[in-house]
């Protein structure tokens, strides 16, 4: 993946949530094939700036830009504050998303709505703008592999991500055929927040090839699907084949 592509070479992406994690090795990834970059945070101003100064010794212009996307209205004004900063935009990539422990017997109307708006209106709210340029491009969504099964203990985040995944096709359909749409689901990448790589391995036996993956597996494919110009509406499950156990014939 270290060549350069001639069609991102030089274009703009928006990331969200791209201070750390995830979103910290998509923005080092793709600033490595001369994409400038706006890197979209919450909280995490100074890691924000830290990946920003990152990418910037790399000979990419790098920007910051700050909303809480529980916020709809943050998450309305956030596309146009980036193209104030960038100038026109060509690759979105929605990874922002929260992970909180919900049960569908319980969970608060508030702990729904924080689901659907981050995980999956913020999501759809910037694809519209981005759209509304009306210039080629490439939005991904980041889902999850478990879409595929049931999260008893995240309910709220799981109907939030089943959300993105139709979300997904339909805009890949609607947006066509000036801009792609696609989408990764992780699986055993990063530990969450508190957790450390024990909680992985512990996991490893759950996926057929009976390991973990690394953040490098997932900027690989998102690399993949921006060079893939005659790819939309797709999920690229990068969960060592965890979604398969049990549904060889499904999806």
């Amino acid at each position: 993946m270290g060549k350069k592509n001639q069609w991102i070479d030089g274009k703009t992406a928006l990331i969200t949530g791209a201070a750390k994690r995830i979103g910290k090795a998509t923005a080092l990834a793709i600033a490595g094939q001369n994409v400038n970059l706006v890197l979209h945070y919450s909280s995490s101003s100074d890691e924000a700036e830290a990946v920003a100064s990152e990418c910037r010794n790399m000979g990419v212009k790098a920007y910051t830009v700050q909303a809480d996307l529980r916020d709809y209205q943050q998450a309305e004004t956030l596309f146009d504050r980036a193209v104030k900063d960038s100038g026109p935009i060509h690759i979105l990539i929605n990874n922002a998303s929260i992970f909180t422990k919900t049960q569908l017997v319980d969970f608060t109307l508030k702990d729904f709505e924080n689901n659907i708006q981050v995980n999956a209106i913020s999501p759809l709210i910037l694809g519209r703008a981005f759209a509304k340029q009306g210039c080629e491009g490439v939005i991904i969504n980041f889902l999850d592999t478990r879409i595929t099964e049931y999260d008893r203990t995240h309910a709220a985040y799981h109907l939030s991500k089943r959300m993105l995944f139709t979300l997904t096709r339909m805009m890949a359909m609607e947006f066509a055929p000036y801009i792609r749409v696609n989408a990764i689901a992780p699986g055993l990448i990063l530990p969450p927040p508190g957790e450390d790589i024990s909680y992985l391995q512990k996991l490893a036996p759950t996926n057929p090839l009976n390991r973990i993956g690394s953040p490098e597996c997932i900027t690989d494919a998102i690399l993949f699907l921006l060079n893939s110009e005659f790819i939309t509406g797709q999920v690229i499950f990068v969960d060592g084949g965890y979604h398969i156990k049990g549904n060889v014939y499904g999806y």
